[in-house]
């Protein structure tokens, strides 16, 4: 995905100019302002179509705030919480006492420990079919890998990624489990591996010398593959990081984290798992996404707290999903990739891939886009690895319909982001704008042209989160039916939105 950075003008050869302090402070208090207002007109419609959404949609009974039903139609969230509660933060607790036990009386197995504790917590949720599936995928990937070709690398991911959507297949898998939770966490599992598989053989295949014997390979890619705090959905962390971070000595590494820290780290997810939770007994953006008739008869303002609420949800909800494997990584001396920064403040298509999911961004950067040339070999060679890039995310995530909309209009989006770059900072046009713009009014500028690039990232976002129709009501009530009284207000809220987006860049924490 990409990709340089956009920020047009952003190739400027001055940092951003400092605004006066209280056009900030304006910009802070209508941004925090429109996200409050939005969400508790959200709340109002919430609260008025509770009745009927229960009905359609069951509900169910809150826990956290008396008299406050609760929406669970966010699958992915209801899903990891049922998980959580029923097995894994019992897994991941016991892989964090393994990994200490590990470290103070057996610090040169430790990596042995840590593979066979993943292999007996993948038996124990996926059973010994679900581990047979993962196992084979892991051996096609390692006997191929060992004939160097990446292209044979890339033909054998490709063809065992598709064996996830071959419907005999499914219906084999499913007639293993009892439930659909339990065929959905084989589905995950071996799709986050499969980009492991990818990492060790396409690393594999550029330093061959490197890699070992056969035996060594298995070993590494084992523990690699079933390293449990990530097994099931990341975040992604490339083999050779994983390789070097693990031989690096536990007491080296230990060191780097206090207990204070981690205590810390661990209270901010517990905020983070509350807030969302919040979020869905205060606002039924769910249910209400996927109901078209409601959708139609949103005031404007709860529309756009309909479109803040899903984007913001998805952020918080993987803060929590990528902070709790992050922080157990952490505790075993790895660095994983940062977690996702706030989606209010990402003001471009370019900044969203670059902050929200790094593991997967530089997975992208180091497999796709480099390998095919990049930005190396011309703007045809740069537009092709993007796409590239962006196809594949969508195959990986299931390549349905609405997924390829959604990829389609990320790349052309970045592609514009891009070219406007260039354009803006060309030495044609860039010492005009220098001449007759002062800096202040530059940055002005590009908030306003960035006001714009986001709101079409928001619209392929709910395309994302909610399928083809919530972007086609958005697009239509938004910019067609609302072109002189929605939009221009809406795109007044992304500007200040921008502002505080390129502050936090000029003077991050």
């Amino acid at each position: 995905m990409v990709f340089p950075a956009l920020t047009l003008m952003a190739k400027q050869r001055a940092p951003l100019a400092v605004l006066p302090r209280a056009e900030v402070c304006a910009y802070w208090v209508l941004s925090l302002g429109s996200h409050l207002y939005s969400f508790y007109q959200l709340h109002i419609v919430s609260k008025e179509y509770e009745a009927g959404l229960e009905r359609e949609f069951q509900l169910e009974k809150g826990f956290l705030i008396w008299g406050y039903k609760k929406d669970p139609t966010d699958f992915e969230w209801s899903f990891w919480s049922h998980w959580a509660g029923k097995s894994l933060l019992w897994t991941l607790l016991g892989h964090a006492v393994i990994s200490r036990v590990a470290c103070v009386f057996f610090p040169k197995f430790r990596v042995t420990a840590l593979a066979a504790y993943g292999l007996l917590a993948a038996y124990s949720a996926l059973g010994i079919k679900g581990v047979g599936v993962v196992l084979v995928h892991l051996g096609l990937s390692l006997a191929v890998a060992q004939l160097c070709k990446p292209a044979l690398s890339w033909s054998c991911a490709l063809l065992l990624l598709y064996t996830l959507h071959i419907p005999q297949l499914q219906e084999i898998q499913r007639s293993w489990y009892q439930t659909e939770e339990e065929y959905y966490l084989l589905l995950f599992s071996v799709a986050v591996c499969g980009l492991r598989f990818i990492s060790f053989s396409l690393e594999r295949c550029c330093r061959p010398l490197e890699a070992g014997g056969l035996q060594k390979q298995l070993y590494w890619l084992t523990a690699y593959s079933f390293y449990h705090p990530l097994f099931y959905n990341g975040p992604i962390l490339t083999f050779n990081d994983f390789l070097q971070q693990t031989q690096t000595p536990m007491t080296e590494c230990g060191g780097r984290r206090t207990c204070l820290s981690l205590l810390a780290n661990a209270g901010r997810i517990c905020v983070w798992w509350l807030i969302a939770e919040y979020m869905i007994h205060f606002m039924y953006m769910h249910t209400i996404q996927a109901n078209e008739t409601y959708l139609e008869i949103l005031p404007p303002w709860a529309l756009g707290g309909l479109a803040l609420a899903l984007v913001q949800f998805f952020y918080v909800k993987y803060l929590v999903l990528f902070g709790v494997p992050s922080l157990l990584a952490e505790l075993d001396g790895l660095a994983p990739p940062k977690l996702p920064r706030c989606v209010s403040i990402m003001h471009s298509f370019t900044g969203m891939w670059r902050h929200f999911d790094v593991g997967l961004y530089y997975w992208l950067i180091r497999y796709i886009y480099i390998p095919l040339g990049g930005s190396r070999h011309g703007l045809l060679w740069k537009m092709l690895s993007t796409a590239l890039a962006f196809g594949f995310v969508c195959l990986w995530h299931g390549g349905h319909d609405y997924l390829q909309y959604w990829a389609i209009m990320n790349w052309l989006g970045v592609l514009v982001e891009n070219g406007m770059e260039i354009f803006l900072s060309s030495p044609l046009v860039y010492p005009l704008i220098e001449r007759h713009i002062s800096p202040a009014m530059r940055r002005r500028c590009l908030a306003l042209l960035s006001a714009s690039s986001t709101a079409l990232l928001i619209l392929s976002n709910l395309i994302f989160l909610g399928g083809t129709h919530v972007g086609r009501i958005m697009c239509r009530r938004v910019f067609i039916q609302g072109w002189c009284t929605v939009a221009p207000p809406m795109l007044a809220f992304l500007y200040c939105f921008a502002q505080i987006g390129l502050e936090w860049e000029s003077n991050p924490p």
